[in-house]
């Protein structure tokens, strides 16, 4: 048998984002659990939140963000021979929303599959992306981080309805002389995934905010400052850190123990709200367009979330 010919490496060759036009604010949210604006903004962070149309479902969005990405790259839908989805939200599981959105783009005969590892699954879908790119498996990926919280949400839910929103964000991998996607550093601890799931009765997502906070607060810069340590670079070095907009007092908290003062922190979060697997490339589409970061530059992804599960690599922007 003759084995597939990879590259040396793999990179970002373009990111882009769609985020819904509808914005639920912390004043309706106010009103609705009698809070001020300010108690909500003081413990999320966020300003407001992207919620989809009625009729715009988790593909829709997945599909406006491929396109989007598929432009910043330069390249043609022909050119993707595989497209990953990293999605919790879909509402029915077949088809996989990976399938549906190429045929939706116009991508045909290209693998395609669903990554679920919630808010950590770009992060996991960047990874086996660069990873089959280098063995060759796979040439130009779309991988696509898509979510419609608001599907799951309780509107009565003070935990949960003042956190997610809905959006989508894509970025192109492809192959590199040179290493443009760190090594990713993952794990999980599914003893404590009743912290944050769907209720099996109602079917709401239902968060154990105080424990939540703990666990990402106490357990997660370590694997940021392994991911930098496995990539050969120092904190320092580091142009932007992107974490999960989780919550934007999490994001604080996570940046300010990494060492790196000099690096732009993603808050994208305080006007998308949490977008779980899409709240990644989404905050590194708005660096990028604000000018923040340049092309060459360093950023450190983490992703966290349900399951526990976590993921972070470095990655040098497109």
């Amino acid at each position: 048998m003759r084995s597939s010919q990879g590259s040396a490496g793999a990179r970002l060759l373009g990111v882009g984002g769609y985020r819904p036009e509808n914005t639920l604010t912390n004043e309706e949210l106010a009103t609705r659990f009698g809070k001020s604006a300010d108690w909500v903004a003081a413990r999320t962070g966020m300003r407001g939140r992207a919620l989809a149309a009625k009729d715009e479902g988790v593909r829709d969005m997945a599909a406006a963000a491929g396109s989007s990405a598929l432009a910043d790259a330069e390249i043609s839908e022909d050119d993707i021979d595989l497209v990953i989805a990293a999605c919790c939200s879909a509402t029915t599981p077949i088809p996989s929303v990976a399938a549906e959105t190429a045929g939706l783009l116009g991508i045909k005969s290209a693998g395609a599959f669903d990554v679920n590892s919630a808010c950590a699954g770009f992060c996991y879908a960047t990874a086996v992306a660069s990873d089959l790119v280098r063995a060759g498996s796979a040439h130009r990926v779309l991988v696509i981080g898509a979510e419609r919280m608001s599907t799951w949400i309780d509107d009565d839910d003070l935990g949960t309805a003042i956190i997610f929103g809905d959006g989508a964000g894509a970025a192109v991998v492809g192959a590199s002389d040179d290493l443009g996607i760190g090594p990713v550093v993952w794990g999980s601890d599914g003893t404590a995934s009743e912290l944050i799931a769907i209720d099996p009765e109602d079917r709401y997502l239902r968060m154990q905010g105080r424990q939540v906070f703990r666990w990402a607060t106490t357990e997660i810069h370590p694997v940021a400052l392994t991911a930098c340590e496995n990539a050969g670079v120092a904190p320092e070095e580091l142009a932007a850190i992107i974490p999960h907009q989780a919550n934007l007092r999490i994001v604080d908290a996570i940046a300010a123990k990494l060492g790196a003062d000099n690096a732009v922190v993603a808050r994208d979060g305080e006007e998308t709200g949490n977008t779980s697997a899409a709240s990644i490339p989404l905050a590194l589409q708005r660096l990028r367009e604000s000018g923040q970061l340049g092309t060459g530059d360093l950023a450190l992804l983490i992703g966290f979330g349900a399951g526990l599960a976590y993921a972070a690599q470095v990655v040098r922007v497109p």
